[in-house]
C-alpha cells in the first residue's frame, strides 16, 4: 500500500484474502489496523454472500462507498466455469478482495477454487492475518499441535459418520494425531450426546464455541465428563476436537 504524489491511496495489483470476525463485535478487536485500511482501497470482491460481505465492509470502516464496489459470489452454488472471470480486474492491474462468511479465506472455504487459479495464472496472492476457529481452539484445547487433522462435517448418514469417527479414532491412537470437525449449529447437542456415548469414555473432547465473541467457550473434557455435563450449544457456532 503506497501513496501517489497527489496522495491519493493505491493499492498492489493482488488478490487479497480478507479474514472475516468469526462472532459479533467491533472488527478492530479481531483485525488488524492494516486489514481495516487495505480493504477500504480495494474496489473489487469476490463475496460467499454479497449481504454479510457488504455488512463487513462497514464494519470495517462506515466511510466506505458501497455502492461503487462490485460483488461477485463464490460459494456452492456457483458454476465452476465461471470462477476464472472473476479475477478479470487483476488482468487489468486492480486489486481483488476475496471475503469468506467468517474467518479466514480459502480454510474450509469456497475461495480456495479461486486462489488455486490465481495461483496458476501467476497472480500475487496475499494473505492476511485474522481470526482461525481451527487454530484458535487448536491453540486452547491442549492437544497436539503438531499432528492435526480439519475433517469438515461429519456425515449425517449414521453409519458413514460412525466410520468416519472409528477413522478418527484410529489416527488418534496411532499416530497421536488431533482430528477436528465441526457441525451445524442447531445440531450440537444432538452430536455432542452422540460422541460421548459412542466414543471411548476416556478419549478427550474439547468443544469450543462462540470463539472471540462475548460467549465464549473453550472446555476440554472426557467422553465421560461430557456424558455426565449439563450444556447447551444450541444454535451457537461450535468446533468440535478429539484427541486422548
Amino acid at each position: 500500500m503506497e501513496s501517489t504524489a497527489t496522495n491519493t491511496p493505491s493499492v498492489e495489483p493482488a488478490l487479497y484474502l480478507f479474514p472475516v470476525p468469526l462472532s459479533t463485535g467491533s472488527a478492530d478487536t479481531v483485525l488488524p489496523d492494516f486489514n481495516l485500511r487495505l480493504v477500504s482501497l480495494v474496489k473489487h470482491f469476490i463475496v460467499e454472500n454479497t449481504r454479510s460481505a457488504r455488512r463487513f465492509l462497514k464494519l470495517c470502516d462506515r466511510s466506505i462507498d458501497i455502492d461503487s464496489l462490485t460483488f461477485t459470489e463464490l460459494n456452492r452454488h456457483t458454476n465452476a466455469a465461471d470462477i476464472p472471470a472473476m479475477l478479470e480486474p487483476l488482468a487489468h492491474g486492480e486489486a481483488v478482495g476475496v471475503i469468506s462468511e467468517a474467518g479466514c479465506p480459502a480454510i474450509a472455504d469456497p475461495g480456495a477454487d479461486v486462489v488455486a487459479i490465481a495461483q496458476r495464472r501467476g497472480f500475487k496472492v496475499v494473505p492476511l492475518v485474522g481470526p482461525s476457529s481451527i487454530l484458535m481452539s487448536m491453540m486452547a484445547s491442549g492437544f497436539n499441535g503438531q499432528s492435526f487433522a480439519f475433517n469438515g462435517y461429519l456425515p449425517i448418514d449414521r453409519d458413514a459418520r460412525a466410520k468416519a469417527l472409528k477413522t478418527m479414532q484410529q489416527r488418534i491412537v496411532h499416530e497421536r494425531q488431533t482430528q477436528i470437525f465441526i457441525e451445524t449449529p442447531y445440531r450440537n447437542n444432538k452430536l455432542i450426546a452422540e460422541l460421548a456415548s459412542s466414543l471411548p469414555g476416556n478419549m478427550l473432547m474439547c468443544i469450543a464455541s462462540d470463539i472471540t465473541g462475548q460467549r465464549q467457550s473453550i472446555l476440554t473434557r472426557s467422553c465421560a465428563d461430557w456424558k455426565r455435563a449439563k450444556y447447551d450449544y444450541d444454535k451457537i457456532p461450535a468446533i468440535f476436537l478429539l484427541f486422548s
